[in-house]
């Protein structure tokens, strides 16, 4: 990727102006900065903080095709999912994999009657589902993933086989039902290459991270520069609005004063529990609890699990952290499932919370919003002469499907006719995958074929990082210099999985710095501001244990 000061500096010279102009690096986003480039089309993208920093970073970390959206009848967007999870595994394998899910139901027949009710749009609220309904929501799920096909069908497992694997399940299940869906390993770093395969794909296509749009002068709107305080202007031909949970923010920026969104709040652990990860071994966990919500639980690498879901309203994306009472929650219903998993907070490695952008419902259960897209046009009027087109809602798994639809709308304004799809475009690291050279196993898995070019920038053997196992300065490195590392987190969060994997202890983050500050010239003042305040973010957000020490001197710089 091109360094970002050359970006600013075409802003700053007038350079972006006339193009269309994308707010919001999630995935929703850099899927229509990628699709508008494969059309030859250069946009400009400005993301407030870092690529994927906000919702796109925390969901559950799966591909999937929606199953309990079956419960409400949204079968085109069950078969939209289920169809992109496909081709997904197909353009992504390096990070998009098949996961068995197995479903623990607590009856045979119950809640058939009124999971049909809701088949059929006559009832909204969720609702207890036993083995039939379930098999015949699997049914259609299996009858919408013929295309491009890449798992095997639904089966029921014999309840001796679910024991033996599951010696915790609960007495009262009285089956478990079988089916495949997708996990991803890391969604940040994926948001991340699907911009820099925009860049690659059309030279003058531009994603410039940590740049808010704060305000708009008649024709041009305002640019914040987050890093340098500097105010840019740009004046677009078009706006196209995905900042997710902070849509209505933007648009008031604008000058738009809608509200259009009104967003859940959805938390997950990450468990060190080499125990628990055992008995789940290569399958997902996927049940219903006391008050019909869905949750699941799976292994992660080196002991971890993954544990998960809320639902709970929240109108401050910003504030969003997994609180004590959400804590409480998914330790509850994993005892419901799995009575005797004990999770005591101590296990606690990490804690992740994101807010999903659904369409403003002020009433009602959570589970009864929908989880589809829709598309909201504000033409030019007054003293602004762009439209504004704002994406309300959108999912993880169906964020290219969707960035096609907008993208439709665009060109189609701007009288360019579509040139290609970008279906079968490779992502990233999956292109040319699997690798016909010998590149070390854990380094595929983290960055699929880009670890090659990695490799030939090594100045010799990798040297290991004893701070943070498992990783080497080179690959440190080599990501700062060219995948747009601008804070320290950025490293720590999302060009990694250090956090998320539990290691982000405070010499991990001291020794990650030391190579940032080498690679990005940082003064040894801007190393000691970015360890602290990454140290801080840590704590605060996302429950890793650091010293009181470590945070005391945080307090100190701060206040001096």
């Amino acid at each position: 990727m091109r360094q970002r000061s050359e970006l600013i500096a075409a802003i700053r010279e007038g350079r972006m102006d006339g193009r269309v102009l994308i707010i919001g690096g999630g995935i929703n986003g850099v899927g229509v900065l990628r699709d508008l480039a494969a059309q030859g089309v250069p946009a400009l993208l400005a993301e407030r903080a870092d690529f994927a920093s906000g919702t796109s970073s925390a969901p559950s970390r799966l591909i999937h095709g929606g199953l309990r959206y079956l419960e409400t009848g949204e079968f085109a967007l069950v078969r939209e999912s289920v169809e992109e999870r496909n081709h997904l595994l197909l353009n992504a394998p390096h990070q998009v994999r098949p996961i068995p899910v197995w479903i623990p139901v607590l009856s045979h027949t119950g809640g058939a009657f009124a999971a049909l009710l809701r088949f059929l749009h006559l009832k909204r609220t969720p609702g207890a589902k036993g083995a039939l309904a379930v098999r015949l929501g699997l049914w259609v799920f299996d009858r919408f993933g013929k295309v491009q096909r890449t798992m095997p069908l639904h089966r029921p497992i014999p309840m001796t086989e679910a024991r033996r694997r599951f010696p915790l399940l609960a007495p009262r299940v009285k089956a478990v039902l079988e089916y495949y869906d997708a996990r991803i390993s890391s969604p940040e770093r994926l948001v991340m290459e699907i911009a820099a395969d925009a860049e690659a794909d059309c030279p003058d296509t531009a994603a410039v991270t940590y740049l808010e749009v704060t305000g708009r002068d008649g024709a041009h709107l305002l640019l914040t520069d987050r890093m340098s305080g500097e105010v840019l202007r740009v004046a677009p031909s078009l706006v196209v609005n995905c900042a997710g949970a902070w849509i209505d923010p933007a648009h008031r920026s604008i000058g738009i004063d809608q509200r259009l969104t009104g967003g859940t709040k959805g938390s997950h652990l990450v468990l060190d529990r080499p125990d628990l990860a055992a008995q789940l071994g290569d399958a997902m966990l996927y049940f219903e609890t006391s008050d019909f919500r869905a949750c699941l639980a799976y292994r992660l690498d080196g002991g971890k699990v993954i544990l998960g879901t809320t639902d709970l309203r929240c109108d401050i994306p910003d504030a969003a952290t997994c609180d004590e009472g959400e804590i409480d929650y998914l330790f509850r219903v994993l005892e419901e499932v799995l009575p005797g998993a004990a999770p005591r907070r101590e296990d606690i490695v990490f804690t992740f919370a994101g807010v999903r952008p659904l369409p403003y419902s002020p009433d009602g259960v959570t589970g009864a919003i929908s989880r589809d897209h829709s598309l909201r046009t504000f033409e030019a009027e007054g003293d602004r002469p762009f439209a504004v087109i704002a994406l309300i809602g959108g999912k993880w798994t169906t964020y290219r499907a969707c960035a096609a639809q907008i993208a439709d709308q665009v060109l189609a304004r701007i009288g360019i006719a579509r040139q290609s799809g970008t279906l079968g475009l490779r992502i990233g690291g999956g292109k040319d995958f699997p690798p016909s050279g010998n590149i070390p196993q854990h380094l595929l898995h983290r960055y699929g074929t880009t670890a090659q070019a990695m490799l030939e920038s090594f100045d010799g053997p990798p040297r290991p990082i004893p701070e943070a196992p498992g990783y080497a300065e080179q690959e440190i490195l080599w990501l700062c210099r060219n995948e747009r590392v601008m804070r320290l987190d950025d490293l720590v969060l999302r060009r990694t999985l250090l956090a998320f994997e539990g290691l982000a202890s405070a010499d991990a983050v001291k020794a990650f710095a030391r190579l940032a500050a080498m690679a990005l010239d940082w003064s040894e003042e801007r190393e000691a501001d970015e360890v602290a305040r990454t140290l801080s973010l840590l704590h605060r957000r996302h429950h890793v244990a650091v010293a009181p020490q470590e945070l005391r001197d945080d307090e100190d710089r701060r206040a001096g």
